[in-house]
Protein backbone atom coordinates (compact mmCIF):
# COMPACT_ATOMS: atom_id res chain seq x y z
CA UNK A 1 0.00 0.00 0.00
CA UNK A 2 2.85 2.72 0.93
CA UNK A 3 4.73 1.76 -2.18
CA UNK A 4 1.26 2.44 -4.23
CA UNK A 5 0.85 5.66 -2.26
CA UNK A 6 4.85 6.54 -3.05
CA UNK A 7 3.74 5.46 -6.74
CA UNK A 8 0.91 7.81 -7.00
CA UNK A 9 2.64 10.74 -5.31
CA UNK A 10 5.29 11.02 -7.79
CA UNK A 11 3.15 10.40 -10.65
CA UNK A 12 1.42 13.54 -9.33
CA UNK A 13 4.98 15.97 -8.88
CA UNK A 14 5.68 14.71 -12.63
CA UNK A 15 2.34 15.72 -14.08
CA UNK A 16 2.33 18.92 -11.97
CA UNK A 17 5.62 19.30 -14.02
CA UNK A 18 4.35 18.22 -16.95
CA UNK A 19 1.08 20.47 -16.69
CA UNK A 20 3.26 23.90 -15.73
CA UNK A 21 5.38 22.67 -19.48
CA UNK A 22 8.29 22.21 -17.32
CA UNK A 23 11.23 19.15 -18.46
CA UNK A 24 11.06 17.77 -15.03
CA UNK A 25 15.05 16.88 -14.90
CA UNK A 26 17.03 17.83 -11.84
CA UNK A 27 20.24 20.78 -12.94
CA UNK A 28 21.66 23.59 -11.53
CA UNK A 29 23.18 26.22 -13.67
CA UNK A 30 21.76 24.98 -17.33
CA UNK A 31 23.04 25.96 -20.71
CA UNK A 32 22.03 24.86 -24.03
CA UNK A 33 23.33 24.66 -27.55
CA UNK A 34 21.85 22.06 -30.80
CA UNK A 35 23.64 20.54 -33.12
CA UNK A 36 22.73 18.64 -36.36
CA UNK A 37 18.91 18.48 -34.56
CA UNK A 38 19.79 17.19 -31.09
CA UNK A 39 20.16 19.23 -28.35
CA UNK A 40 22.79 19.09 -25.39
CA UNK A 41 22.38 20.99 -22.47
CA UNK A 42 25.12 20.91 -19.69
CA UNK A 43 24.70 22.04 -15.90
CA UNK A 44 26.57 21.95 -12.41
CA UNK A 45 28.05 18.49 -11.16
CA UNK A 46 30.46 15.64 -10.85
CA UNK A 47 32.01 16.44 -13.96
CA UNK A 48 30.07 18.27 -15.29
CA UNK A 49 26.50 17.19 -16.05
CA UNK A 50 25.04 16.49 -19.66
CA UNK A 51 21.59 15.59 -21.29
CA UNK A 52 20.85 15.47 -24.79
CA UNK A 53 17.01 15.84 -26.27
CA UNK A 54 15.44 16.21 -29.68
CA UNK A 55 12.66 18.11 -28.62
CA UNK A 56 13.52 19.98 -25.39
CA UNK A 57 10.70 18.26 -23.99
CA UNK A 58 12.24 14.77 -23.68
CA UNK A 59 15.99 13.96 -22.19
CA UNK A 60 18.42 11.46 -21.77
CA UNK A 61 21.49 11.82 -19.19
CA UNK A 62 25.00 11.32 -21.45
CA UNK A 63 27.83 10.31 -19.65
CA UNK A 64 29.86 13.31 -17.63
CA UNK A 65 32.49 15.75 -19.77
CA UNK A 66 35.32 14.13 -17.07
CA UNK A 67 35.11 11.09 -15.89
CA UNK A 68 37.38 12.41 -13.32
CA UNK A 69 38.46 15.33 -11.26
CA UNK A 70 41.55 17.31 -13.48
CA UNK A 71 44.21 17.26 -11.77
CA UNK A 72 45.53 20.63 -12.56
CA UNK A 73 41.79 21.53 -10.43
CA UNK A 74 42.08 19.61 -7.31
CA UNK A 75 46.24 21.30 -6.99
CA UNK A 76 44.52 24.58 -7.65
CA UNK A 77 41.66 24.40 -5.26
CA UNK A 78 41.57 22.76 -2.03
CA UNK A 79 38.91 20.91 -1.09
CA UNK A 80 37.82 20.10 -4.78
CA UNK A 81 36.67 16.46 -5.30
CA UNK A 82 35.50 16.96 -8.84
CA UNK A 83 32.06 18.76 -8.19
CA UNK A 84 32.34 21.23 -11.30
CA UNK A 85 30.20 24.45 -11.67
CA UNK A 86 28.68 26.48 -13.91
CA UNK A 87 29.58 25.45 -17.74
CA UNK A 88 29.32 27.76 -20.39
CA UNK A 89 28.89 26.56 -24.03
CA UNK A 90 29.81 28.24 -27.46
CA UNK A 91 30.92 27.12 -31.09
CA UNK A 92 33.44 29.03 -33.35
CA UNK A 93 35.89 27.92 -35.94
CA UNK A 94 34.83 24.16 -36.24
CA UNK A 95 35.01 24.08 -32.08
CA UNK A 96 32.93 23.64 -29.07
CA UNK A 97 34.38 25.50 -25.82
CA UNK A 98 33.25 25.05 -22.50
CA UNK A 99 34.36 26.90 -19.45
CA UNK A 100 33.83 25.70 -16.44
CA UNK A 101 34.34 26.52 -12.79
CA UNK A 102 36.57 24.96 -10.20
CA UNK A 103 35.49 25.79 -6.64
CA UNK A 104 33.77 25.09 -2.55
CA UNK A 105 31.38 26.81 -1.63
CA UNK A 106 31.41 30.73 0.09
CA UNK A 107 35.32 30.62 -1.25
CA UNK A 108 37.06 32.61 -3.60
CA UNK A 109 39.87 30.64 -4.25
CA UNK A 110 38.39 29.19 -7.51
CA UNK A 111 39.42 29.15 -11.21
CA UNK A 112 37.80 28.70 -14.73
CA UNK A 113 39.19 25.83 -16.90
CA UNK A 114 38.32 24.97 -20.01
CA UNK A 115 37.48 22.47 -22.40
CA UNK A 116 36.90 22.20 -26.10
CA UNK A 117 35.83 19.22 -28.51
CA UNK A 118 34.85 19.02 -32.42
CA UNK A 119 31.34 17.56 -31.68
CA UNK A 120 29.17 16.69 -29.12
CA UNK A 121 27.86 13.70 -30.60
CA UNK A 122 29.01 11.17 -28.33
CA UNK A 123 28.71 8.64 -31.01
CA UNK A 124 30.74 10.80 -33.74
CA UNK A 125 34.83 9.40 -34.47
CA UNK A 126 35.86 12.94 -33.85
CA UNK A 127 33.78 13.17 -30.24
CA UNK A 128 36.87 13.61 -27.14
CA UNK A 129 36.82 16.47 -24.52
CA UNK A 130 40.26 17.75 -24.34
CA UNK A 131 40.96 20.13 -21.05
CA UNK A 132 43.31 23.48 -21.74
CA UNK A 133 43.13 23.70 -17.85
CA UNK A 134 42.87 26.97 -15.73
CA UNK A 135 42.05 30.14 -17.84
CA UNK A 136 42.29 32.29 -15.11
CA UNK A 137 41.88 32.22 -10.90
CA UNK A 138 40.83 34.16 -7.77
CA UNK A 139 43.35 33.86 -4.80
CA UNK A 140 41.94 35.38 -1.66
CA UNK A 141 44.29 38.11 -0.08
CA UNK A 142 44.57 39.42 -3.48
CA UNK A 143 41.02 39.53 -5.54
CA UNK A 144 38.22 40.67 -4.24
CA UNK A 145 36.49 38.64 -6.64
CA UNK A 146 35.37 35.16 -7.37
CA UNK A 147 36.70 33.18 -10.52
CA UNK A 148 33.39 31.45 -11.12
CA UNK A 149 30.22 31.61 -13.34
CA UNK A 150 32.18 31.74 -16.80
CA UNK A 151 30.35 32.84 -19.96
CA UNK A 152 31.67 33.85 -23.31
CA UNK A 153 30.68 36.41 -24.98
CA UNK A 154 32.02 37.95 -28.15
CA UNK A 155 32.26 41.70 -29.41
CA UNK A 156 31.13 43.27 -32.71
CA UNK A 157 34.47 42.55 -34.16
CA UNK A 158 34.65 39.17 -33.07
CA UNK A 159 36.70 39.63 -29.95
CA UNK A 160 36.44 37.63 -27.06
CA UNK A 161 35.65 38.64 -23.33
CA UNK A 162 34.41 36.25 -20.46
CA UNK A 163 32.33 37.47 -18.02
CA UNK A 164 32.23 36.00 -14.83
CA UNK A 165 31.80 37.20 -10.86
CA UNK A 166 30.20 35.91 -8.14
CA UNK A 167 29.39 38.00 -4.75
CA UNK A 168 32.57 40.19 -3.47
CA UNK A 169 33.12 43.05 -5.69
CA UNK A 170 30.55 41.55 -8.33
CA UNK A 171 30.68 40.27 -11.96
CA UNK A 172 34.03 40.72 -13.69
CA UNK A 173 34.81 41.47 -17.77
CA UNK A 174 38.52 40.27 -19.06
CA UNK A 175 39.62 40.09 -22.75
CA UNK A 176 40.62 36.65 -24.08
CA UNK A 177 43.19 35.55 -26.05
CA UNK A 178 42.02 34.41 -29.54
CA UNK A 179 42.36 30.72 -28.49
CA UNK A 180 40.67 31.28 -25.48
CA UNK A 181 43.18 29.98 -23.57
CA UNK A 182 43.94 33.19 -21.07
CA UNK A 183 43.61 36.33 -20.78
CA UNK A 184 45.13 39.01 -23.51
CA UNK A 185 48.33 40.60 -23.05
CA UNK A 186 47.18 44.10 -22.34
CA UNK A 187 44.32 42.76 -19.72
CA UNK A 188 42.17 45.15 -17.80
CA UNK A 189 39.75 43.63 -15.22
CA UNK A 190 36.46 45.46 -15.74
CA UNK A 191 33.36 45.51 -13.01
CA UNK A 192 30.55 45.43 -15.52
CA UNK A 193 27.66 45.36 -12.19
CA UNK A 194 27.89 44.84 -8.48
CA UNK A 195 26.01 45.18 -5.72
CA UNK A 196 26.62 47.41 -2.39
CA UNK A 197 29.63 45.79 -0.02
CA UNK A 198 30.46 46.72 3.76
CA UNK A 199 33.55 48.57 3.14
CA UNK A 200 34.46 46.96 6.76
CA UNK A 201 34.23 43.22 5.61
CA UNK A 202 36.73 41.08 5.69
CA UNK A 203 38.31 40.27 2.53
CA UNK A 204 37.72 36.47 2.66
CA UNK A 205 34.27 36.82 3.52
CA UNK A 206 31.54 36.80 0.32
CA UNK A 207 29.19 40.03 1.49
CA UNK A 208 25.47 40.32 1.20
CA UNK A 209 25.97 41.63 -2.24
CA UNK A 210 24.35 38.25 -3.72
CA UNK A 211 25.04 38.42 -7.36
CA UNK A 212 26.66 36.51 -10.11
CA UNK A 213 25.92 33.89 -12.83
CA UNK A 214 26.33 36.29 -15.93
CA UNK A 215 25.29 36.25 -19.42
CA UNK A 216 25.89 38.78 -22.18
CA UNK A 217 23.38 38.32 -25.06
CA UNK A 218 24.09 40.54 -28.04
CA UNK A 219 20.10 42.13 -29.27
CA UNK A 220 19.24 45.04 -31.61
CA UNK A 221 22.15 46.78 -31.58
CA UNK A 222 22.57 46.19 -27.47
CA UNK A 223 24.57 43.56 -25.29
CA UNK A 224 22.28 42.30 -22.61
CA UNK A 225 24.18 41.74 -19.21
CA UNK A 226 21.53 38.87 -17.12
CA UNK A 227 22.90 38.55 -13.60
CA UNK A 228 21.10 36.65 -10.64
CA UNK A 229 20.46 38.52 -7.46
CA UNK A 230 19.92 37.16 -4.44
CA UNK A 231 20.61 33.37 -2.80
CA UNK A 232 20.62 30.21 -4.39
CA UNK A 233 20.93 26.90 -3.65
CA UNK A 234 18.42 27.36 -0.58
CA UNK A 235 15.39 24.74 -1.71
CA UNK A 236 12.66 26.66 -0.52
CA UNK A 237 14.34 29.04 1.08
CA UNK A 238 15.98 30.21 -1.98
CA UNK A 239 15.04 33.35 -3.52
CA UNK A 240 16.92 33.59 -6.47
CA UNK A 241 15.77 36.07 -9.48
CA UNK A 242 16.74 37.39 -12.57
CA UNK A 243 17.81 41.29 -13.18
CA UNK A 244 19.56 42.90 -16.57
CA UNK A 245 20.88 46.04 -17.95
CA UNK A 246 21.81 46.75 -21.31
CA UNK A 247 25.22 48.69 -23.06
CA UNK A 248 26.11 49.63 -26.42
CA UNK A 249 29.52 48.24 -26.11
CA UNK A 250 30.15 45.37 -24.37
CA UNK A 251 32.52 46.58 -21.91
CA UNK A 252 29.92 48.63 -20.89
CA UNK A 253 28.67 50.85 -19.05
CA UNK A 254 25.20 48.74 -18.19
CA UNK A 255 22.39 50.30 -17.12
CA UNK A 256 19.09 49.16 -16.12
CA UNK A 257 15.68 50.69 -17.85
CA UNK A 258 15.54 53.49 -14.83
CA UNK A 259 19.09 54.51 -15.82
CA UNK A 260 21.14 53.28 -12.95
CA UNK A 261 24.24 51.77 -13.67
CA UNK A 262 24.67 47.99 -12.60
CA UNK A 263 27.83 48.89 -11.18
CA UNK A 264 25.64 51.04 -8.38
CA UNK A 265 23.32 47.96 -7.82
CA UNK A 266 21.07 48.20 -10.43
CA UNK A 267 19.12 46.04 -12.93
CA UNK A 268 15.68 45.92 -14.20
CA UNK A 269 13.60 42.11 -13.23
CA UNK A 270 13.41 39.61 -15.64
CA UNK A 271 12.05 36.93 -13.62
CA UNK A 272 11.36 35.82 -9.84
CA UNK A 273 10.15 33.16 -7.93
CA UNK A 274 6.23 33.03 -7.65
CA UNK A 275 3.68 30.52 -5.71
CA UNK A 276 5.19 27.66 -8.31
CA UNK A 277 9.05 28.39 -7.92
CA UNK A 278 10.77 29.71 -4.65
CA UNK A 279 13.40 31.00 -6.82
CA UNK A 280 14.51 31.31 -10.09
CA UNK A 281 17.82 32.21 -11.74
CA UNK A 282 21.51 31.37 -13.45
CA UNK A 283 20.10 31.89 -16.67
CA UNK A 284 21.45 31.54 -20.54
CA UNK A 285 19.81 32.71 -23.33
CA UNK A 286 19.94 30.71 -27.11
CA UNK A 287 18.46 31.23 -30.28
CA UNK A 288 16.63 28.29 -31.85
CA UNK A 289 14.60 29.21 -35.33
CA UNK A 290 14.38 32.56 -34.79
CA UNK A 291 12.92 32.52 -30.93
CA UNK A 292 15.04 33.76 -28.31
CA UNK A 293 14.84 31.07 -24.98
CA UNK A 294 15.79 31.82 -21.70
CA UNK A 295 17.08 28.88 -20.01
CA UNK A 296 17.65 28.69 -15.98
CA UNK A 297 16.98 26.75 -13.02
CA UNK A 298 14.03 26.71 -10.38
CA UNK A 299 13.78 25.36 -7.02
CA UNK A 300 10.13 23.84 -7.73
CA UNK A 301 7.03 24.54 -5.00
CA UNK A 302 5.37 21.69 -6.30
CA UNK A 303 8.76 18.96 -4.95
CA UNK A 304 10.39 20.09 -2.10
CA UNK A 305 12.32 22.97 -3.76
CA UNK A 306 14.50 20.89 -5.77
CA UNK A 307 16.44 22.49 -8.22
CA UNK A 308 14.36 21.61 -12.08
CA UNK A 309 15.11 22.68 -16.06
CA UNK A 310 13.02 25.72 -17.38
CA UNK A 311 12.93 27.02 -20.89
CA UNK A 312 10.76 30.07 -21.78
CA UNK A 313 10.80 31.63 -24.51
CA UNK A 314 11.89 35.31 -24.30
CA UNK A 315 10.13 38.35 -25.92
CA UNK A 316 11.28 42.03 -26.51
CA UNK A 317 9.26 45.00 -25.85
CA UNK A 318 8.73 47.72 -27.57
CA UNK A 319 11.48 50.16 -26.06
CA UNK A 320 14.15 46.90 -26.07
CA UNK A 321 13.72 45.02 -22.90
CA UNK A 322 13.48 41.32 -22.51
CA UNK A 323 10.11 39.97 -20.99
CA UNK A 324 9.04 36.61 -20.03
CA UNK A 325 5.66 34.75 -20.05
CA UNK A 326 6.28 31.99 -17.66
CA UNK A 327 4.59 29.25 -17.97
CA UNK A 328 2.31 28.67 -14.85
Amino acid sequence: MMKCLLLVALLGLHLAAAAQGVPAIPIHDPVLTRQNGTYYLFGTGNGITVWSSKDRQHWTPEKPVFAAPPAWAVQAVPGFKGHIWAPDISFADGQYSLFYSISTFGKNRSAIGLATNKTLDPQSPDFKWVDHGQVLASVPGRDLWNAIDPNLARDEHGTPWLAFGSFWNGIKLVQLRPDLTGPAELQQWRTVAQRPRAATLADSLPGGGAIEGPFIFRHAGYYYLFVSFDYCCRGPQSTYKMMVGRARTITGPYLDAAGTPLTQGGGTLVLQGDSNWFGVGHNAVATFDNTDYLIFHGYDAHDQGRPKLRIEPLAWSADGWPTVVAAK
